[in-house]
């Protein structure tokens, strides 16, 4: 594969690699405490298998799918990031913009470390894919780019031609992936192999590497083995988005309400398909990540590898915490959010924290001049400037008609808007408040069909109890006529026995 397409749009924005990509990745530290989320993932949150006081071992499985079948539900099992002692079962605040509370497991760590029992799949080429993917399942792995997309729905054999790796890493300051594929290119290679295996025998896989990382391409070359190859694409944002990185690799393009698996393709972040291989070679499950803390807030930025549940604090501590930050990111700068504190735990969509000192103010919106900018660089060829338009005006109808659910919220519009108007911000205004109608809608929908079956009950249990009395009124009224008929034989047979005058 040596020739390379091109998507719609994408900008160019200042690295800021070189802040965290100098030095090795670093093994964090075991945090006195661990806050672990029962939902990590998109899909359903699992549900607890422990009780407080309960000792854990590391890999434990410590929240289950429901049903404890992983392998048919958006679910993965949650496990204990370390060893330790089970002190809470209660809602903590999770990572989300607004610092919302999610039912957690908070285990108290003993220092120790000490691994559950546990079982690799070495010779996994002998299985058949339904067995190593059921064990892909298990071992807790969803998406690690950010997504969170539990891995094994995405693993399931249907005609997969080309299997995509996805080491672009676009987003500025990130760069947990660059040190992965240095340091881990090997783990990655055996990785991708795996899940060639799962997916029923692709016939090609490609890594795909941004221009800006020759010594992780380097690294990847060196550890190349088959049918992998690998790939510098150009350093364009957002080509690390799935859609984007597919056009640029193959010429594919996938439509609107497709899927790339309906295209004969699946692609994996490169710290998945590490995640798979430690699942499968090592038989370890998913219990840390690699992890970006960076920014003018921290005095070492660099690349942790740190276990869920660790208080973001912890993080920051260990690269030499600034007091006096304003901001702190988990994310990159274009896709990321602030959040309220860093008291929050580290989950396994967590790629990035960003801690800013100074913010420089941001200038004020002014009214769209409709350059067109906000179109030229949309990678999904969308017209931003009128889903702008459509939301400010709650026109949610007339948004949607323009595919406002295509937006990936890369930003690329907001980014090069010289009026200065936080377009995304709208977007994602209009999406909430169009899935907050939805589910109004589906909850008086479902409201409506209660109150019908209920008002169809109690009409069906009166008309019966009405049938019971009618005919209980008609069988007593054909008793009394038995009873009356019988009096009348009676009374006929005693005139009949009534001695005559003669007798």
């Amino acid at each position: 594969m040596t020739h390379l397409w091109e998507f719609h749009g994408g900008i160019e924005p200042l690295g800021h690699k070189s802040l965290s990509n100098q030095t090795p990745i670093v093994q964090a530290k075991i945090p006195p405490f661990l806050v672990l989320p029962l939902l990590q993932n998109i899909g359903e949150p699992a549900q607890p298998i422990v009780q407080i006081g309960d000792k854990v071992l590391k890999g434990q499985i410590i929240a289950h799918c429901h049903a404890y079948d992983c392998s048919l539900l958006m679910s993965v099992p949650v496990h204990a990031s370390s060893s330790g002692t089970v002190k809470a079962i209660e809602s903590r605040a999770v990572p989300h913009p607004s610092g919302l509370m999610a039912p957690c497991i908070v285990i108290e760590t003993d220092g120790q470390d000490t691994w559950a029992e546990h079982t690799a799949l070495t010779d996994y080429k002998t299985l058949s894919p339904e067995v190593v993917r059921d064990h892909i399942a298990k071992a807790g792995i969803v998406g690690l780019g950010g997504a969170g997309f539990p891995a094994h729905i995405k693993l399931k054999p249907d005609s997969i031609d080309t299997l995509i790796i996805n080491g672009a890493e676009c987003e500025p300051y990130i760069t947990c992936d660059d040190r992965l594929m240095r340091e881990h290119a090997h783990d990655i290679i055996a990785g991708a192999q795996i899940i060639g295996h799962v997916l029923g025998g692709t016939k090609r896989c490609v890594i795909a590497v941004e221009n800006n990382k020759p010594v992780a391409y380097q690294a990847l070359l060196e550890a190349v083995d088959g049918w992998v190859e690998v790939v510098k694409v150009p350093t364009l944002y957002p080509m690390g988005g799935e859609k984007q990185l597919i056009q640029v690799l193959t010429g594919n393009e996938v439509g609107r309400a497709q899927l790339p698996a309906s295209i004969g393709i699946v692609v994996h972040n490169v710290e998945t398909t590490r995640a798979v291989y430690r699942a499968v070679q090592l038989g370890q499950p998913l219990v840390s990540r690699v992890i970006t803390v960076t920014g003018t807030g921290v005095e070492k930025p660099q690349n942790l590898e740190a276990l869920f549940g660790t208080p973001m604090q912890a993080l920051l501590e260990q690269c030499g915490y600034q007091s006096d930050i304003q901001r702190l990111i988990m994310g990159g700068p274009m896709m990321g959010f602030a959040l309220p504190n860093d008291k929050m735990p580290i989950i396994k969509t967590t790629n990035c924290l960003i801690v800013s000192r100074a913010i420089e103010p941001k200038p004020l919106a002014k009214p769209c001049i409709r350059c067109g900018a906000c179109a030229n660089v949309c990678p999904i060829n969308l017209l931003p400037q009128q889903l702008y338009w459509y939301s400010k005006a709650k026109d949610l109808k007339k948004a949607q008609d323009y595919h406002l659910f295509d937006c990936i919220d890369c930003g690329c519009c907001s980014y090069v808007c010289p009026s200065h108007i936080p377009l995304v911000s709208y977007f994602r205004y209009a999406k909430a408040e169009i899935r907050a109608t939805e589910r109004d809608r589906k909850t008086a929908e479902l409201a409506k069909q209660r109150y019908e079956f209920k008002k169809f009950r109690l009409d069906r249990s009166k008309k019966e109890r009405a049938e019971r009395h009618k005919k209980a009124v008609s069988d007593k009224s054909k008793q009394a006529e038995i009873q009356a008929a019988v009096e009348r034989v009676k009374a006929k047979k005693a005139q009949s026995e009534k001695p005559t005058a003669n007798s």
